[in-house]
Formats: C-alpha cells, structure tokens, sequence
C-alpha cells in the first residue's frame, strides 16, 4: 500500500501534496511484456508498494519492476496449464475477478482491456479505470479471437451476451474512465455510455531513439520491418503475401498462433525473429526503410517507438494510428487491408524523402512525463467527485 505522494525517476510523479490516499492497483493478467505492461510498469514505479490483484501471474514472462509488488491472483492461477492457454478460460474470468477481495485502500488504479475494471473497489475507495479498450473479446472483432467455427460460436454466443450484461453492469464499479486513445474514448461511450478523459501510454522515449546522434537520418539498411503479435487481427497474413509478392526483404519480430502458417506462406525474403529483447528491437527500429503497421489498433505503441527512432511508418488509416501517426510528415496511411493498398503505401513511402527529426518530434508527445501529467490530472478529478 503506498500513498499518492511518489517520487518518479528523481521528479514529481502521479502525485499532488493534498492526496495522502493509500492505493491499489488492479490489471487483466500478468503473462507478458506488451503495451498494456508498460503503462501498469509506470504505475508500479510511481506506487512502490501498492500490491496488484490480477487473474494470472507468470513472473517469468513480466519485469522486474512488476514482480517488486506483492501480487494477488484468482483461483485461475492454481489451474495446470493456465499460463499459456489462458483465453480457453474466458468464460470464467468474470468469476474470478470476482472472487477476489482487495484489501483497504482510498484508491483503485486498474489498468483494463477485459475484466480488471470489475474488480469490487474496498468499501468506500474511489476507482479510477485506465481502460485500453471496452472489452473486445465481447465487443469486437469476436471471430478474429476465436475463428470463424460455427460450432464455437453457436455454444459461445450465450455466454457472450451474458458477459456483456456483466460488462456493461460492472461500469458502475468505475467513478472515472480514462481512455487511451479518442478511438477508445467513443467506444466507451459507446459501449458504457460514459464519458471518459483521453491520457495517451507512455513510451519510453529516452530509450527509443536514432543511433548514433551524429548519423540522425543517415541512410538506413535494406529491410522492412514488422514487430507485432503474430494473431489473426493484426493482420500480418496481408503483410507476408504483399512482401513475398514484392520481393523487398522484410524482417518480422514477434511470436503467436499464426507463427507457423505466415511462415509457411512466406516468400524467401521475409525473415521470421520470434521473440526478442528491446535492445535488439530498438537496433532494428533504428536501421530499419520504415515499419509496417497492417491492423487496426486502438492505439498501438509499436509505431511510436520507430518514430521516436526515426523511422517513417506505413499504416492501416483507422483507429488508434490516426492519433500516432502524421500523414504524409511522418508516415504513410493506406486504406484497404489488402495487398495492393499496402505496396502502394510502401512504394509512396519508400519515394518520399523523411526528416528524421520530424518523426522524432511526433513520438515525443507520447513521452512518460506527459502520461503523468495527464494522469495525475485524472487522479485528481477522480478524488473530488
């Protein structure tokens, strides 16, 4: 438990000298290093002692900042085999999540893309929910979760509805919402119909930058580059066949069920990486022609950190890289998620001659600090209503 008087990296963090509120924070599972780690890795930072009630914990595959908390995990977490096969558990996670009884506090962070935010805050504690999206295993892209079965999905649609009333139930449970993006802000009014605060997640952009300063926008090797998870919604399938059409090299970093079949459809050209450490991503960021970004997101982090490297993206135009990437300044937006609207974006942004620095600039608004600034802003507001 820690009080909202915090020192972050020697300066003011997520604090005010009128909150001296014990907190708690709350998040999905813990089962990975991915956009959602980073912003609760803020937090753990900014709460020292503030313990984490979470459905699954693998400490293996989270930080070190993470696993310095006292965690709290569900009964899922005793289950054989949950670590990797956690999303077949979906149909109880609502009843995990309630189960599980948070000790006394003044205030409830939770970091939420499914059931985090239905966590029942201690009596009389205020909640504040960072929500990176309404829940889209009930809400959206429902067959690019789970296949297009028709079996699966005729035994999995009452459990769906009843899991959106849950959902949309357990809004109550939250006194303010902050959303990720404006994309995920309407979705929550949507979905919730509740208004909600717009704080970008931070990215880290002291660690994500060009090498060697004196080399900024030095030419950069022959390769294209995607880093994402390797599932059916990122669409990665479209990236793989415009590139083997292409022949361009193109280096793909990242793991997931659709591992072996993009390899198997890939040209030779296209190299897989799996699964690597962020030292090695920024290098390849930094040397990289640009990135290729071909799913929707609802915000994505993974842009950000090739732009604050310098690299110009070439992304799918809806959602969240609206707000990330520039058109034409820092990127380039293609508008079909098909092979020929991705290589006519590719040969655009390839013929276009970038300023690094520009690129640069724009990462920068996505920067630690002003995620602190703009949730402090919210905890505030929070603890006066």
């Amino acid at each position: 438990m820690t009080s909202l008087s915090i020192q972050f990296n020697q300066q003011s963090a997520i604090s005010n000298q009128q909150f001296s509120q014990r907190v708690i924070l709350a998040h999905d599972w813990l089962t990975g290093m991915r956009g959602g780690e980073r912003v609760l890795e803020v937090l753990c930072r900014s709460f020292p002692q503030a313990p984490i009630y979470t459905l699954i914990h693998n400490p293996a595959a989270v930080s070190d900042v993470i696993n310095a908390h006292a965690v709290m995990t569900s009964w899922l977490q005793r289950v054989p085999g949950i670590r990797q096969h956690y999303r077949y558990f979906l149909p109880f996670f609502a009843d995990a999540i309630e189960r599980l009884h948070p000790m006394a506090a003044d205030l409830l962070i939770s970091t939420s893309h499914c059931v985090a935010k239905g966590l029942r805050p201690p009596k009389g504690a205020r909640h504040l929910c960072y929500c990176f999206t309404p829940m889209r295993y009930a809400w959206l892209f429902y067959e690019e979760y789970f296949g297009g079965n028709a079996l699966k999905k005729m035994a999995l649609t009452p459990y769906l509805r009843r899991l959106r009333a849950w959902d949309r139930a357990t809004c109550n449970r939250v006194d303010r919402f902050v959303a990720l993006s404006r994309h995920v802000q309407k979705r929550i009014l949507e979905f919730y119909g509740r208004e909600a605060d717009v704080v970008y997640p931070p990215v880290n952009t002291s660690f994500w930058t060009p090498d060697p300063p004196e080399s900024f926008g030095a030419d950069a090797s022959a390769y294209d580059l995607i880093v994402s998870a390797l599932v059916p919604y990122k669409k990665i399938e479209v990236a793989v066949r415009a590139y083997t059409r292409l022949g361009y090299p193109l280096k793909i970093v990242g793991t997931g069920t659709q591992y072996t079949r993009l390899r198997r459809m890939a040209g030779a050209r296209i190299e897989f990486l799996g699964r690597l450490d962020d030292d090695r991503i920024r290098d390849l960021y930094r040397h990289c022609r640009l990135l290729v970004f071909p799913g929707e997101e609802d915000f994505g982090i993974v842009p950000v950190e090739a732009q604050a490297c310098g690299r110009p993206v070439v992304a799918y135009g809806v959602g969240g890289a609206l707000e990330t990437v520039v058109d034409g300044q820092t990127g380039i937006f293609f508008h079909a998620q098909t092979e020929a609207a991705l290589l006519g974006a590719v040969e655009q942004c390839a013929a276009t001659t970038w300023d690094p620095a520009v690129i640069r600039a724009n990462a920068e608004r996505f920067s630690e600090a002003n995620f602190i600034s703009g949730l402090t802003a919210s905890i505030a507001r929070c603890m006066r209503t």
